[in-house]
């Protein structure tokens, strides 16, 4: 059986690091403050939404809430960001996707100040990442990172293949996975021979969107394998992009679905709000 790469464990123990870190801010006067923003009442959105709150409560992150109607104009959601954008208090801001129908949220994320980008989706931060300079990291794919290096799982040197090309992860995981020193595959939905590849991964990371895709003949002995995908199977349990049952008896470290890279999306989006501090005094983020 695999190791559990436990992210309910590690995403705690990132939030109590933070918690400390936010405490000696306090005593220096410096406090942060978390802008989020959702527009109408998408029921999955609200969960995350919440989740964030408490998160910034725990932490000791100021956050204020704005709960827009999901009639909004366009426009009346730009004007809040750029009104925010000028808000010497607020360290942060971010806009929970999805956006109703009637909104462009490309052009939405693009009106983010990226020094306040903390969900790091903006184009500059995203250049940013693949050039080597300071800027927000992508949540999902930076909580990865933390995963594996405080599992004492090495991965300089290894080879890694990523399943699915999304902006969210699979782009990002790829640029953080070269700087970490990896050899990198990205494999998406055209990819010729895809078992073929992913048998060569000594890291294998899925974030297809498709439950159970990744089964034991995917994946070579020994792998360490992380599932992003999140599903309900046909018994309404949660279930992920990897058929956990029998991948686990075949990996050497595996994530569960619920548990596993969930959890570490919320810890490393509190870890880039308490990182704006840091860059305002001296443009470096504080290493976690």
């Amino acid at each position: 059986m695999a190791q559990l790469i436990d992210g309910k464990r590690i995403s705690q123990e990132i939030k109590d690091e933070l918690k400390e870190k936010v405490e000696k801010l306090k005593q220096e006067g410096k406090r942060i403050c978390l802008a989020v923003i959702q527009v109408g009442e998408d029921p999955a959105s609200c969960v995350y939404v919440r989740n964030k709150k408490k998160a910034c409560a725990y932490i000791g992150i100021d956050s204020e809430s704005y709960e827009l109607p999901g009639n909004t104009s366009e426009e009346e959601l730009l004007a809040l960001i750029e009104k925010l954008n000028h808000a010497g208090h607020v360290k942060g801001i971010l806009v929970q996707l999805p956006l109703p129908e009637h909104m462009d949220a490309d052009k939405v994320i693009r009106a983010i100040s990226p020094d306040k980008d903390v969900d790091g989706f903006h184009p500059v931060s995203v250049g940013r990442l693949w050039i080597g300079e300071t800027g927000f990291l992508s949540c999902t794919p930076a909580g990865i990172i933390q995963l594996l290096k405080r599992s004492h799982i090495s991965i300089e040197g290894k080879e890694c293949v990523i399943v699915g090309r999304s902006n969210i992860v699979g782009k990002p995981m790829a640029a953080l996975l070269l700087r970490e020193h990896a050899t990198v595959t990205v494999a998406h939905s055209h990819t010729r021979n895809l078992s073929e590849i992913t048998r060569r991964a000594d890291i294998l990371i899925v974030a297809v969107g498709k439950r159970r895709f990744i089964g034991t003949d995917d994946v070579k002995d020994g792998a360490v394998v992380i599932d992003v995908g999140m599903h309900r199977d046909e018994e309404n349990r949660l279930c992920g992009d990897v058929d956990f049952e029998t991948v686990s008896q075949k990996a050497s470290a595996i994530t569960p679905v619920p548990g596993g890279v969930g959890p570490m999306t919320i810890a490393m989006l509190m870890n880039n709000c308490v990182e704006t501090v840091y860059r305002e005094s001296n443009g470096k983020p504080k290493d976690i």
